[in-house]
Parts: C-alpha cells; structure tokens; sequence
C-alpha cells in the first residue's frame, strides 16, 4: 500500500482490500481464542462496520490493530454480560431461607441441575433462554437486540428448552 496520506480506509476499493486480507484472519483469531465459530463471525463484521464508521479517523496503517482490538474488546464484553446474567438468575433462586432442611437440600439439588443445565447450552440458546426466561423479554424485542429474526428465536428457545428437560426432567 502506498503512504497512508495518499489512501483512504473511506475509500471502498481500500476497505475491501483491508477487508479481503484480514477478515479470515480475524475471525479465526477469535473463534481460537473463544471457541464459537458463529459468534466470531459476527464480531468479525462488527469489528469491520466499525472501521467503516470510524474510517475518517484511522490511518490505514492502524487498520489492521484497530480490528483486532475492537474485535477481542466485543468479545469480551459478550462474556462479561453472559457472567453477569448467569450470576443474576443464579441468585434469584435463593429466596426461600425460612424451609425446613429437606426443603433446602431439594432446592439445592434442583438448582445445581438447573445451573448446569443453563452452561451447558449453546452461548446463543443461553442468551435466548436467559433474556426470554429472567429478563421477561418477548421473541420480537429479543430478535430486535441480537439483530436476529423472530424465527431464529423461537428455533434457539426451542433447542434450549429441549435440552433443559433433557438435562433437568420434568418438573
């Protein structure tokens, strides 16, 4: 490439040469290093849209930096959110202190099953699950936050409940 004065990332041919060179690289790096294939491919394209809406402000030499840096930070913070969630919904089954200890020793059980039923789903069926189940999401707002159809929820809700049960049995 030539003196990044002379170029662009803003311009399209620039930005589809930057995107053809370090896309596969990018996406490998983060299914490597996080183990979902599908995720890392939408952080991959998330990294490279920022670089279109930041491409004014990056120097084309710092391309190359800038997304694997916005693509591990994105990465990061999915896990931290999912942490955070798991966290929550395992706290909100202790709320009954005041049982006998049979109670508390089926509660126990029942919510160790129900902890390792919840990790050992899928990150997408997890995420489903969790925001439709804890935070009382409906389909559509959830298909509107992961920029998925409704469709796409209902077959993860599906798949995630099927493996609930499979996992827990029936209540």
């Amino acid at each position: 490439m030539k003196a990044s004065q002379d170029i662009s990332i803003c311009v399209e041919a620039v930005f589809a040469k930057i995107y053809k060179q370090y896309s596969e690289v990018l996406r490998n790096f983060i299914y490597y290093k996080f183990g979902d294939l599908e995720n890392a491919e939408d952080i991959t394209q998330n990294a490279f849209i920022k670089l279109w809406e930041s491409c004014q402000k990056i120097p084309v030499e710092k391309a190359k930096s800038f997304l694997f840096t916005t693509a591990n930070n994105m990465t990061l913070n999915t896990l931290k959110h999912q942490k955070v969630v798991l966290k929550y919904a395992s706290t909100m089954t202790k709320t009954h202190t005041d049982e006998n200890p049979e109670y508390k020793l089926l509660e126990n059980e029942f919510r160790d099953k129900l902890e390792s039923a919840i990790a050992s789903l899928s990150e997408k069926q997890r995420e489903v699950f969790l925001l439709n189940r804890i935070e009382k999401m409906k389909y559509a707002e959830i298909a509107l936050l992961l920029n998925i159809s409704v469709k796409a929820v209902e077959k993860r809700m599906h798949a995630a409940l099927f493996l609930m049960r499979d996992k827990i049995g029936k209540v």
